[in-house]
């Protein structure tokens, strides 16, 4: 399938005025993005004759911020190309965990190592949020452990966990492009403990977890709390990312009021991926 890439830069820009955009994007139909330092890319598939360029300007976020756009048609043959040229280096986080693509050919040893077949998903350990969760999990003793991975993306973290020794792993994403990499990955690192599913956080309800991971925007982190608190075994982790360090005022406030206690926090860059200990479960 070939797609659309829009390149859309906000006036002023900050991660706050970023998730309105996605969000707004997404509810048309854009499908996948990926968060440059100085702008957003925004993925339509080619065959979506719902979206114009006449809707998209349609969209108005003034007084806030303004926006602007250019867009290129990427064919779906280049992506290899595309994120190996742009995005996609092999990575060594903590000394300890390799992320890299089939095609990478120069890359150092490590003790884990994940191979990651991009696609339109995103969550290749490049960005800071996906790195800081990724020592999160280096940290831990894992085994044995039942695990969620909300907004899981490549299903990279739900890949080092079972590495790791979890037991059982369901990883969520509400994109169709995340769900079937999580799946692909999965089986190119022969992982066969993790069960892939599209929807939100409604899609696991009624079922309890050692250890919850969400790596999402700080809007969907505020109102799921106290989803994934209902989630939680008793003395479990809730170990979330996707803020800043000015956003975890808000994100502190709510997990005080549901009786979290924190554990551990983790910064790089402002961002933050931060561990809560649910002593208290219902």
């Amino acid at each position: 399938m070939n797609y659309y890439k829009y390149d859309i830069v906000l006036t002023p820009d900050n991660q706050e005025f970023r998730e309105i955009v996605i969000a707004s994007f997404g509810d048309l139909g854009f499908e996948s993005f990926v968060e440059q330092e100085d702008k957003i890319e925004a993925y339509l598939p080619e065959n979506n004759k719902n979206v114009s360029d006449d809707l998209i300007n349609e969209l108005s976020f003034s007084p806030m911020f303004e926006y602007a756009y250019s867009k290129e048609l990427i064919k779906d043959q280049n992506w290899n190309e595309e994120w190996e040229k742009n995005y996609f280096k092999p990575l060594l986080i903590a000394d300890k965990c390799l992320v890299r693509a089939p095609f990478h050919t120069d890359y150092p040893n490590a003790e884990y190592e994940i191979i990651i077949e991009p696609n339109m998903a995103f969550g290749t350990g490049n960005h800071e949020t996906t790195s800081l969760m990724i020592e999160h999990l280096l940290e831990m003793d894992l085994n044995a452990k039942s695990l969620l991975d909300m907004g899981c993306g490549t299903g990279i973290l739900s890949i080092l966990a079972s590495m790791k020794g979890c037991s059982s792993i369901v990883a969520v994403d509400i994109d169709k492009w995340a769900y079937e990499g999580t799946i692909e990955n999965s089986k190119l690192n022969n992982i066969d403990n993790i069960e892939a599913l599209i929807g939100d956080v409604s899609s696991v309800e009624n079922t309890h977890f050692d250890i919850v991971l969400a790596n999402i925007h700080k809007n969907v982190l505020i109102d799921d709390m106290p989803k994934y608190k209902t989630l939680l075994n008793k003395n479990g982790l809730l170990i979330m990312s996707g803020f800043y360090d000015h956003d975890l005022v808000d994100i502190e406030r709510i997990a005080v009021s549901l009786g979290f206690k924190s554990h551990k926090k983790k910064i790089k860059n402002r961002w933050v991926a931060i561990a809560y200990l649910a002593e208290n479960t219902k």
